[in-house]
């Protein structure tokens, strides 16, 4: 993260956000050190902060090296989408290459790892988690409409045979999508078990007296 030094910590803030356009409420900081002068004279303040546009500053250089370094060439597309109820913003990264079956590598393993070294790049700079989707020409976009399709027709039959169904491993994000999406399907609940790569879901069928619903992990 970068530094920022100013009288005071409002001039600061004014500072970034007219430098960034942006609104002081966009603006992530951590007050490092605070001086009082006499008078007024030497007064200062020094933060550390960033804003949506550093932190996509940062994702379009590292990925930029990362395939530079494995000789691919990819255009990359950043859209960031604020969040409601003031969550953090949500950074979908959409590559495109000459060969997108590479970059997607075999069930989406070769995604899922760039997603994660990302991510974890991004999160160590930046002292915070943050919210990151990364996508090949809406690979996982066509994916996440796969494993719905998938959890519609298990959960229909599970609430009408009354039997729990237990689906192939999947990463985190699909997980979570398919929890997501059955979270109003009446009869039945999600629930993950299992651990690394052999985690999955299990639907359960719900009597309509017990319905509820547990979050996965």
């Amino acid at each position: 993260m970068k530094q920022y030094t100013g009288k005071t910590l409002n001039e600061v803030l004014n500072g970034i956000a007219s430098a960034q356009n942006c609104s002081i409420e966009d603006i992530t900081y951590n007050v490092l050190e605070e001086k009082r002068g006499i008078f007024g004279i030497g007064t200062s303040v020094t933060i550390e902060a960033y804003t949506a546009t550093d932190i996509k500053e940062f994702i379009f250089e590292y990925l930029g090296n990362y395939f530079t370094e494995l000789d691919q060439g990819v255009s990359i597309e950043i859209i960031v989408d604020k969040q409601k109820d003031d969550a953090a913003n949500l950074y979908r990264v959409v590559l495109d290459a000459e060969n997108n079956a590479i970059i997607i590598g075999k069930n989406g393993q070769t995604l899922r790892a760039i997603s994660t070294v990302l991510k974890a790049a991004v999160n160590a700079t930046f002292k915070r988690r943050v919210n990151i989707v990364v996508d090949v020409n809406h690979y996982k976009e066509d994916r996440y409409k796969k494993v719905k399709s998938i959890a519609h027709r298990v959960a229909r039959e599970v609430v009408k045979t009354h039997v729990d169904a237990e689906l192939d491993p999947m990463p985190n994000d699909e997980r979570k999508v398919i929890h997501q999406y059955l979270q109003d399907f009446k009869g039945v609940q999600t629930v993950s078990i299992g651990e690394g790569a052999k985690r999955h879901l299990v639907i359960k069928y719900v009597p309509k007296n017990k319905e509820h619903k547990e979050e996965t992990k």
